[in-house]
């Protein structure tokens, strides 16, 4: 762990309160950004087997809906790190945050299987933009030593977003047919569009950072983040993030389907569990913030990938007749799956110079998406004979990826930003 030289107020929240005027207005739409990506992302999961139904679709068809957002995503993360860089970190979010929510709508709208693929791919270009976007803002108004616990609340939105969605989905799948309901949740997804209107009038970039990029002609150039020693940062931090989401999306993409169909819950059931493994994923991103600050981001990132691991492998193999042991055991699987995504926006901005932040952070993060997407997917393909549980052991070897990953690569805890 890096020695903390910077003298730290240990008052309540003293990390929000350092931010000063403009950085507090950067966290509030930071915060409600990744929360309604959240919201947006989980429509689809929760609604998944709606939907399986009403095209009649096979389970990898299924799948393919979440890996076809993810590869997308890789993308809307890469270009809107380069916005980022040269138009801002501000303006990007909006742009981000505007694409998303205009996708996630139209969801609702489609007529055919290969119309929802269409338009869910395409909402992943602003669901991979928007988080690069707002991790960084915040990030460059952070203390050293706060970064990692004020940048892992704007990662505990998340939580928030999927606790949302789950309420709406058990409201609306409890007083609306399946066949309406799933489109009725994606037209929820149009209210982060609302976000914008605050974002354009109250929140900026860092100054310090406004001013650098006014006077640098060349900013976000993907030729340099793959060069020298940021190249080698770069594809390792890939690899990383490759793992950890390749363990966290198998499960957020067959988690509800396999609670309904192997677990056999109802709707207000799968809701209850759910809501078990929410307030574990919230305590969790809190958590490892602080976590991150204290023991240094590379020893907590490994901590909880492995117990992810052996966590994934427990509750998708307990017999069919412990449902209580599954409902209890959620907590802890939340709280690591979770916990090992606070350190993300602070290590990834802390490993790249100001000019390449946006890039090196939007493209790193989301080709992590990307390539992780192969797992729910080929998890949606191995459940037609493995089942939804055997098959999801394979995200306990996506985890296994990321600590390999970590061996490389630098620690970077109460370390100034490189300018």
């Amino acid at each position: 762990m890096s020695t903390n030289t910077t003298t730290e107020d240990t008052r309540p929240f003293a990390w929000f309160r350092t931010l000063g005027r403009n950085g507090k207005r950067a966290f509030i739409g930071a915060f409600g950004g990744y929360g309604l990506d959240s919201y947006d992302y989980w429509v689809l999961p929760l609604s998944l087997v709606a939907i399986t139904s009403y095209f009649g679709i096979t389970k990898g068809q299924a799948g393919l809906l979440g890996t076809a957002t993810l590869l997308l995503s890789a993308i809307g993360g890469a270009v809107a790190g380069v916005m980022a860089d040269r138009l801002g970190r501000s303006k990007t979010l909006m742009i981000t945050v505007g694409m998303y929510a205009l996708f996630t709508v139209l969801c609702g709208f489609a007529w055919s299987y290969e119309s929802l693929l269409v338009f869910r791919a395409l909402q992943g270009l602003g669901f991979g933009g928007e988080w690069a976007a707002g991790a960084i803002l915040v990030a460059e108004y952070c203390k050293p030593q706060y970064r990692g616990r004020t940048v892992a609340f704007i990662q505990s939105a998340w939580s928030v977003g999927w606790g949302l969605a789950v309420i709406a989905y058990t409201l609306v799948f409890m007083f609306a047919d399946a066949d309406s309901a799933w489109r009725i949740m994606f037209w929820t997804g149009a209210l982060p569009a609302l976000l914008i209107f605050y974002v354009r009038r109250n929140v900026q970039d860092a100054p310090e950072v406004t001013k650098r990029r006014e006077e640098s002609p060349i900013r976000g150039s993907f030729k340099k983040i793959f060069q020298g020693e940021v190249g080698r940062k770069t594809f390792f931090l890939a690899l990383l993030a490759t793992g950890v989401q390749g363990g966290y999306y198998t499960l957020a993409t067959w988690l509800p389907a396999y609670l309904k169909t192997e677990r056999h819950l109802t709707v207000v059931g799968t809701g209850g569990y759910l809501a078990f493994l929410i307030v574990g994923a919230f305590v969790g991103y809190v958590s490892g913030g602080y976590l991150t600050d204290y023991l240094g981001r590379k020893k907590t990132f490994t901590v909880f990938a492995l117990a992810s691991a052996v966590l994934i492998i427990a509750y998708t193999q307990i017999p069919t007749g412990a449902n209580t042991l599954v409902l209890f055991l959620g907590f802890p699987l939340g709280f690591c799956m979770s916990a090992i995504f606070s350190g993300f926006g602070s290590y990834l901005a802390e490993n790249y110079p100001d000019d390449l932040r946006g890039t090196g952070q939007g493209f790193t993060y989301n080709f992590g998406r990307a390539f992780g997407a192969v797992f729910p997917g080929l998890v949606g393909f191995l459940a037609e004979s493995w089942g939804i549980g055997g098959a999801m052991v394979f995200a306990a070897v996506a985890y296994g990826v990321a600590v390999l990953a970590l061996i490389p690569l630098p620690e970077t805890a109460n370390q100034k930003l490189p300018s």
